[in-house]
């Protein structure tokens, strides 16, 4: 029994030959109704709070708390995993992903403890994402101060 030699080309053979079928477009579409029906969700608890007079500044405030609380309450009981594992990046874009990105890792480490466990670990994902943020925001808000002072 002779074997033929391991060559680029018989690797991407090989590779090929092992490689299950590309199911991107059900992935996209999967993505787009989760995430749609979180934004939608969000828009219809920002008009249910405009309807309770709690104002233009408030109203978006109450959707962003309540999709937070949403999303770790779904985290906690095991639900958002299954939705993620579904809609992959549907779930994770909307601040309900954030919550999940936030809760899960704290939910996993709390058996180590208060300090170590869900405070060393609860911004395990989040983290990076925020420290980004944050210091782009700062950037942007110098350029801008700096712009602005040049201009006038």
């Amino acid at each position: 029994m002779s074997r033929q030699p391991f060559t680029p080309d018989r690797y991407r053979e090989l590779v090929a030959s092992h490689t299950p079928p590309s199911r991107q477009l059900r992935g996209y579409l999967r993505a787009f109704w989760v995430g749609g029906t979180i934004c939608v969700l969000g828009q219809a608890l920002t008009l249910w709070a405009e309807k309770l007079n709690l104002g233009e500044i408030t109203a978006p405030m109450f959707t962003t708390s309540a999709l937070i609380f949403l999303g770790t309450t779904l985290t906690g009981i095991g639900v958002y995993d299954r939705i993620g594992k579904y809609a992959g990046a549907g779930s994770a874009i909307p601040v309900t992903g954030f919550a999940n990105s936030v809760a899960a890792p704290a939910i996993e480490f709390q058996r180590e403890g208060a300090v170590m466990g869900v405070g060393a670990r609860l911004f395990t994902l989040a983290g990076p994402v925020l420290a980004y943020g944050i210091a782009s925001s700062v950037l942007v808000g110098i350029a801008y101060w700096l712009a602005r002072g040049w201009v006038l």
